[in-house]
């Protein structure tokens, strides 16, 4: 989401993508986000697999990231990977048996769900979670 503020004569846009910033994905079926670069560090959180990361910062073999939620946090590098990936971001997301609106639906997703990115149709991906369960889903539900 971004938002636009005036400033002079000017805008000024502060958004959730960081210039420079590079995009991977968690490989491991789940992955410790941590407080700093280190296993020293308090575990905040676990992510699971296919959960897409933007990657900000690297130090050493720790890479600070943000999420799809604004959150930041450091992974092992050794846990990500560049695998094509994307995550449910609304509350709500049908995954459907083809690319469009005219197929049935095969499951529903809540919020947060990561999937790999296996082909893409026009607005439409095709993706599979980590548990296997294959679909298609709109462009824009996911992040």
């Amino acid at each position: 989401m971004r938002r636009w503020f005036a400033i002079g004569m000017g805008l000024l846009t502060i958004g959730t993508a960081v210039a420079g910033a590079e995009r991977l994905t968690v490989s491991v079926p789940n992955a410790n986000i941590r407080s700093g670069p280190g296993t020293q560090y308090e575990i905040l959180w676990q992510v699971e697999k296919y959960h897409p990361l933007m990657i900000t910062k690297k130090t050493g073999a720790w890479y600070l990231f943000q999420d799809f939620e604004g959150d930041t946090g450091w992974v092992h590098k050794s846990l990500v990977a560049k695998i094509p990936s994307a995550i449910t971001a609304k509350s709500k997301a049908n995954v459907r048996s083809g690319p469009g609106m005219s197929f049935k639906i095969s499951f529903t997703v809540g919020k947060g769900i990561p999937f790999r990115i296996l082909k893409q149709k026009d607005n439409w991906l095709q993706v599979e979670h980590a548990d296997g369960d294959r679909g298609w889903i709109h462009k824009g539900l996911i992040w």
